[in-house]
């Protein structure tokens, strides 16, 4: 008789706990969702925060492209530091074909090479070699701002720096 009272107790006590774990599994569900629902919107709204709003990116296509290759290769002092160094990169400016300015300009571009050389190496000549080093996308921003601004137009909408070498 214990024998079955005991089966009985074990029997009702996993029953018991099977109801519990449902119960908890079910409660533990809904609150998962909605913790990553919350992430979700912590995640967009941290990618909202890392674009500047206003400035999207020019989008043109690779048909409405011409590109430009610089001749020969830049050598910029930089700025700082006891010993003078250097920076050697070759420029390639990327063009809107359908973009205002470019019949006027972008045609003849290899004419005001020296102007878009000397634009480059004025802002490039204020940096010292650590910070090229460590941002230089954002220096290469600031060119391409210092080239649409020479041109007051944006049909260059990109720059294309290769071989960067420091010295």
């Amino acid at each position: 008789m214990r024998k079955n009272i005991l089966s009985v107790l074990i029997l009702a006590l996993l029953v018991v706990n099977i109801a519990l774990t449902g119960i908890m599994m079910f409660s533990v569900t809904s609150t998962n969702k909605k913790t990553a629902a919350l992430i979700d919107n912590i995640a967009t709204v941290m990618n909202l925060e890392l674009t500047v709003p206003g400035e999207d990116e020019v989008l043109v296509s690779l048909a409405d492209t011409v590109t430009h290759d610089m001749v020969g290769e830049m050598t910029i002092p930089l700025s700082g530091g006891e010993k003078q160094s250097y920076i050697m990169f070759s420029v390639s400016l990327l063009m809107n074909v359908k973009g205002e300015g470019y019949k006027d300009y972008g045609e003849t571009i290899g004419e005001r090479e020296s102007l878009i050389k000397d634009a480059i190496t004025s802002v490039v000549s204020k940096y010292t070699e650590a910070e090229c080093r460590n941002d230089f996308d954002a220096i290469k921003e600031e060119m391409l701002e210092s080239i649409q601004k020479l041109f007051q137009s944006d049909f260059i909408y990109k720059i294309a720096i290769n071989g960067i070498k420091y010295g």
